[in-house]
This record gives C-alpha cells, structure tokens and sequence, in this order.
C-alpha cells in the first residue's frame, strides 16, 4: 500500500495510491496504525495522481539519522566501523517533498547528495524489542540526507551541515508490507548511476536501529529514522537533478538551485 500526503484546491489530504488514482481517508494515517482487524476510513473522493501536488509523506517531528551504517560508506571516509549505531538529527525545518528544491547555500563550498531509506514510525514507541518492531512501523521511503560538507568536516557535531532548510527530501509515498532487509537502493545524478547498494549491507538492521533509538528517545508517530547511505556520495550543483530510487519503494526526484 502507497500512503500519499497531497495537496489539491489549497487543501492537504493524506490518501492511498492505486493505479495513478489517490482514495482520500479521513484524518491521518497514524489513528488506526496497530489496531489489528481495522482499515483506513476512505471519505469517498478520488483525486488523479497527476492533477495533484505530492507532499512529503509525513511530518516528523524530528528526524534521526545514521551514519556510517555502510561497511563502504565508512571506508570511503576512512573511518572505523561503528560499535554502536551512530546517530544525529536533522530539524523539521529542512523537510521538502518530491520534486521540490534542494537550496545550495552561498556559505557551502560542497553540498552531496546520500541515498537512504527511511523508516517512518506509525505509533508512539519507546523502548520496543526487536521482536516488534514491525508493530511500530508504518512503513518505508526514500530519504536524501542532504549534506554541505565542508561545514560537516569544520565541526565537531553535524547540526550545521545537516541541519540546513530543504536538506531533507522525503517522499515520494510511504510503502507498507515490505520488508527492509535486502532492497537496491541507488542515486542517480542527472541520469547518471552515482550510488547502487542493498539493504542487506547495512551494518546496523532497522530491528536493531529502532530498538536502540527507541531506548534513547520516545518516537511519535510520522517521525523518521534515515538509516545511513552507502559509498559513492559526492557534490550537487545548481542546475542538477538528484533521484532516489529505492527497490518497491518508488524514486525520490529533487531539483537543486543555487540560494537567492
């Protein structure tokens, strides 16, 4: 199931996507989310996938991501394998959907692109166990941790170099009953294959991310973990065009511009 978050006539809508047809539900997706036996309550309007705005699928209330979570990512940087998952956030603030605006800021020397999934909570969860997981999860998206990376290296913490507004790109839609565990996920830069991993590679499996993370902090529903990007990130530019492509999720297109 595609869970959409759109906008049509000035109104925001979450809605279900099937066959380039949107079936408006009522409120959000998160109410019914774990309620075993229960649905979506559907309004009754359909709205065509092309004669609407796709939104970015949720609104985190914070967005926690890993990094080094690729053996290869970890190498490209020279740095040791983590012990423990290694995680930072990025603000809300730096939200946009598919097809929006990556803004290059004037103070950044280089901004790269990383590819990631994103897992996207679907209930409050604190301290989960592994073993439910799934129970907490509403489901999957693609994530590009946008990132200015001269800043990232002149800083003791990422805030900075995470943090920027339109630095977080998710979307396209929110993907149910799949599994996480060994998915292509690549980048393409103007049409051309700058990324190419699966899921399979990560060091740190989403059981084992949202456990940890669940034991440090409370997770509300719409908030997203971006799990880590693998090796072959490098620098964007005004005028380029980044794609996300995750394997039964969909792809994540963005547009870079240079800020005003």
């Amino acid at each position: 199931m595609k869970i959409v978050r759109f906008a049509s006539n000035r109104t925001t809508r979450y809605g279900v996507l099937e066959h380039g047809v949107i079936r408006a539900i009522k409120g959000t997706p998160y109410k019914l989310h774990g309620n075993t036996g229960k649905s979506f309550e559907f309004t009754g309007s359909t709205f065509m996938l092309d004669e609407v705005k796709l939104l970015a699928p949720c609104l985190p209330s914070k967005i926690v991501a890993l990094g080094m979570n690729y053996r290869s990512h970890a190498i490209e940087f020279k740095l040791p394998i983590p012990s423990v998952p290694l995680i930072f956030l990025k603000p809300s603030t730096a939200v946009i959907g598919p097809e929006d605006k990556i803004v290059h800021p004037k103070a950044s020397k280089r901004v790269d692109y990383e590819c990631e999934l994103a897992v996207v909570i679907g209930k409050r969860a604190r301290s989960v166990d592994r073993e439910k997981v799934d129970d907490y999860i509403l489901g999957y998206t693609c994530f590009n941790d946008v990132s200015a990376r001269n800043e990232q290296k002149d800083d003791i913490q990422w805030t900075r170099a995470k943090g920027y507004d339109t630095f977080a790109p998710i979307g396209p839609w929110i993907e149910t009953g799949i599994s996480p565990d060994d998915l292509s996920i690549e980048t393409r830069l103007n049409g051309e294959l700058r990324q190419s991993a699966r899921t399979k590679d990560l060091i740190f499996p989403v059981d084992t991310i949202v456990n940890f993370v669940s034991s440090i902090m409370t997770l509300l529903p719409g908030d997203v973990i971006a799990t880590g990007t693998p090796s072959g990130i490098a620098p964007m530019k005004p005028g380029d065009v980044v794609e996300v492509t995750i394997e039964n999720i969909g792809t994540l297109r963005n547009f870079v511009v240079a800020q005003e």
